[in-house]
């Protein structure tokens, strides 16, 4: 397998359990034009050169794994003829990252915890597809292209066996705030939907910050434009834009509109302005 150019190991249990789950459920493959016959028994003999790139940084925060285990679950399942859908692939995917089953599909997705003893039915489902809200308007500012010190599964290993603010969280805030975010998204109510998103955000890295040794994945930088989308939002009496920060400090920022977006964009680049090497780029 080569990720970006760059060969990397297949031997690692994450990719291996995907190939496996996705073999298992292969089936019978037939083109008749180009003579092209392959058995279903056949799938756990032939090997799979994969080759996967990414156009934004890799470990840094931006879900690459999400991205790659998403894709890679997919693409082995269209060309192994799997029948499973979406929500089948999801649980699958999470197997390799577990943001990854949120990224099969498009629109807005909720990842469900499930209740069986192996996983099976923790898989994502569809609330809405990809043209509700069209009016929303996403701006992923790059903060940081390195690599983060602390990776996203040794950092959540930590926050599991030493945070007492998850537990909290994950018992007490996270049920109630999940169906608020879902009756906002069906409403389109994107006053609730910013705050809920902020907020969320802001207590994931408290929940970083909880752990024992603490993580700080977020940056000056970002704590800016923290500061910067809040005054705005207090200044007009209503929220213009959501941010959030997943585990690293670039930020992905939601206007309400393009035209919202629009004067985004300008407070960015006024108040971070690239560097001359981020322009080579």
């Amino acid at each position: 397998m080569w990720l970006n150019g760059k060969e990397i190991s297949l031997s690692g249990g994450r990719f291996q359990s995907c190939l496996r789950e996705i073999r298992k459920r292969a089936c019978e493959f037939e083109d008749e034009k180009k003579g092209i016959k392959i058995k279903k028994e056949d799938w756990e003999k032939l090997h799979v050169h994969i080759a996967s790139y990414n156009n934004f940084p890799t470990a840094a925060g931006l879900a690459s794994s999400a991205a790659g285990f998403a894709c890679l679950v997919f693409t082995l399942g269209k060309l192994m003829n799997v029948k499973e859908d979406y929500g089948e692939l999801s649980s699958i995917a999470r197997q390799g990252s577990g943001s990854a089953c949120r990224s099969l599909y498009g629109g807005f997705v909720k990842w469900c915890m499930g209740k069986k003893d192996d996983g099976s039915d923790s898989l994502a489902v569809q609330l809405a597809d990809e043209t509700h809200w069209n009016d929303l308007v996403i701006i992923i500012a790059v903060v940081s292209s390195k690599q983060k010190e602390t990776s996203s599964t040794s950092g959540m290993r930590d926050t599991v066996e030493t945070s007492p603010l998850l537990q909290y969280r994950a018992q007490t805030v996270v049920p109630s705030r999940v169906l608020k975010m879902e009756e906002a998204i069906k409403n389109q109510d994107f006053e609730s939907f910013a705050k809920l998103t902020c907020a969320d955000s802001n207590q994931f890295h408290a929940v970083c910050l909880d752990t024992s040794p603490p993580i700080f994945y977020m940056n000056d930088t970002s704590h800016r434009i923290i500061s910067l989308v809040e005054k705005w939002n207090q200044s007009e009496g209503t929220p213009q834009v959501a941010y959030t920060f997943d585990a690293g400090p670039n930020a992905v920022l939601i206007a309400r509109n393009r035209k919202t977006a629009a004067v985004l964009l300008q407070k960015l680049l006024y108040y971070f302005p690239p560097q001359d090497k981020d322009l080579s780029r």
